[in-house]
C-alpha cells in the first residue's frame, strides 16, 4: 500500500509574546521544508496599478556565492530566515507543568502543506537570497533557523520588510515604491520620505501627468522599463527637497505639526510646472538621459530648484496659471543645452553634466541666475 503524503509539518517551537495579535515563533526547518511552505512575494503591480508584494528581484551572484558555501564540507549557517505565517498555522502548547520562565512558551507548530495550486502558508520577509541558495544547494536536509510571526496582512509584511532592511543596502527605488503602501509608524528617516514617494507614485500613474509611464519603478515589467527614462529616486528627491526647505514652493502645503500634506495642492503645483517644462522643451522631454540631460538626475534636480523660484510667483488656482508658468520658463530657455551644444556659463558640453552635488549646484545656479536676470530686465 502506498504511504499517504503528510498534510503538514510539525516542528518544536518557542512562542514569544511581544504582541498578542502577532506572536513570534522560533524554530527550525530543513532547506527542503522551507521552500515547501514559504514563497517569495516579489514586488509587482496588477492591471489596475495596485502594488503587489514587497521583495526585490533575485541577486544571482549573491545567491551563487551562498550556494557554493552551502555545498562545502563544513557548513555553519546561523543566519535565520524571517517568515510571515498565515493564520492557518497552529501553535500547540506543551501539556503538563510549565517549565518556561514566563517570557516564552514551549510547544509545537503545525504548518499545513499546500496542495497543488494552493498558496503556501508562509512568505519570506527577510532572507530571500539565502532561501533561494538553500533551494539550490545539495544539502536539502540542512536545518535552518527560522523566526516567524503570524500576519495575513501584506501591509504588516511590507512594514517588517522595510524595517529589517532599513540598515541594509536595499535598492532605493524599491523603498521608494513600497513606502506609500505602508500605513504603520515608520522610523523618522523613512517617514520623511513617505509623502514624496506617494507623490512620485501619483506622477507616474496620473493620466494628466507629463511623467506618466516615464518614471522607472521596481515593479515594472522589462518591456515597460525601456520607455521609463526617469529614475524614481530623482523625482522623490526633487519633491522631498521642495517639501522640506523653507524656500520650497511645496513647503506651504505641508503641516509640520501634524505631519499632514495637502496632496491636492501639491499635485496641482507639480502638474502645472512640469507640464510647462515638457511644453517648453518638447525636443528634450521623454528621451533617455544619455540623449537628454533634462531627463537626467541632474536635470530633474536643477529644474526642481528652479520650480521653487518660479512657482512662488504663481497662483495655482488661477485660470491663467499654465500660461504664466510657460512664460516664466521662457526666461531660462535661451541658456539651456539639454540635448546638444555647450553650457556657456559652465564651460562643459551638454552630455558632460553628471548627477553629482557639484554639477547639480552649478547647473541650478546657471538656471536661477538666468531666470532672475531676465525677470529684472523685463521689470
Amino acid at each position: 500500500m502506498k504511504r499517504a503524503e503528510p498534510s503538514s509539518i510539525q516542528r518544536r517551537a518557542i512562542r514569544v509574546i511581544q504582541t498578542s495579535k502577532n506572536p513570534l515563533f522560533l524554530f527550525a526547518l530543513t532547506a527542503e521544508e522551507l521552500l515547501q511552505v514559504a514563497e517569495v512575494s516579489r514586488v509587482s503591480r496588477d492591471s489596475s496599478g495596485r502594488l503587489l508584494g514587497y521583495q526585490r528581484p533575485e541577486v544571482k551572484r549573491h545567491v551563487r556565492s551562498i550556494t557554493e558555501y552551502l555545498n562545502g564540507d563544513e557548513v555553519l549557517f546561523p543566519n535565520s530566515i524571517i517568515l510571515a505565517l498565515s493564520s492557518s498555522v497552529i501553535f500547540k502548547q506543551v501539556r503538563g507543568p510549565r517549565v518556561d520562565d514566563g517570557r516564552a512558551e514551549a510547544g509545537s507548530l503545525v504548518i499545513p502543506l499546500p496542495k497543488p495550486g494552493q498558496p503556501k502558508p508562509a512568505w519570506i520577509v527577510d532572507g530571500q537570497q539565502r532561501a533561494l541558495a538553500l533551494s539550490q544547494c545539495r544539502k536539502q536536509d540542512l536545518l535552518v533557523p527560522v523566526n516567524a510571526f503570524i500576519a495575513d496582512e501584506v501591509d504588516l509584511q511590507r512594514d517588517q520588510f522595510l524595517r529589517v532592511n532599513n540598515t541594509k543596502p536595499l535598492p532605493r527605488g524599491l523603498i521608494t515604491e513600497l513606502l506609500p503602501e505602508v500605513s504603520t509608524l515608520l522610523p523618522p528617516n523613512l517617514a520623511a520620505r513617505r509623502a514624496p514617494a506617494a507623490l512620485c507614485d501619483l506622477l507616474s500613474r496620473d493620466p494628466e501627468s507629463p511623467f506618466r509611464n516615464l518614471i522607472r519603478r521596481s515593479s515594472m515589467e522589462a518591456a515597460s522599463r525601456k520607455s521609463a527614462v526617469v529614475a524614481d529616486t530623482a523625482v522623490v528627491k526633487m519633491i522631498q527637497d521642495s517639501l522640506s526647505a523653507l524656500t520650497g514652493c511645496l513647503f506651504p502645503f505641508r503641516n509640520i505639526a501634524s505631519g499632514e500634506t495637502d496632496f491636492d495642492s501639491v499635485r496641482k503645483s507639480l502638474l502645472l510646472y512640469w507640464t510647462a517644462v515638457k511644453e517648453t522643451f518638447p525636443d528634450a522631454w521623454g528621451l533617455p538621459p544619455s540623449r537628454s540631460r533634462l531627463m537626467h538626475g541632474a536635470g530633474i534636480s536643477a529644474m526642481g530648484r528652479l520650480m521653487d523660484k518660479v512657482m512662488s510667483n504663481i497662483d495655482i488656482r488661477a485660470a491663467r496659471a499654465p500660461k504664466l508658468v510657460r512664460a516664466e520658463l521662457q526666461r531660462v530657455r535661451p541658456v539651456c543645452r539639454w540635448t546638444e551644444g555647450q553650457w556657456e556659463d559652465l564651460g562643459i558640453s551638454w552630455n558632460q553634466v553628471q548627477n553629482t552635488p557639484q554639477h547639480i549646484r552649478l547647473l541650478s545656479n546657471v538656471l536661477l541666475r538666468a531666470y532672475t536676470n531676465n525677470r529684472r530686465t523685463a521689470a
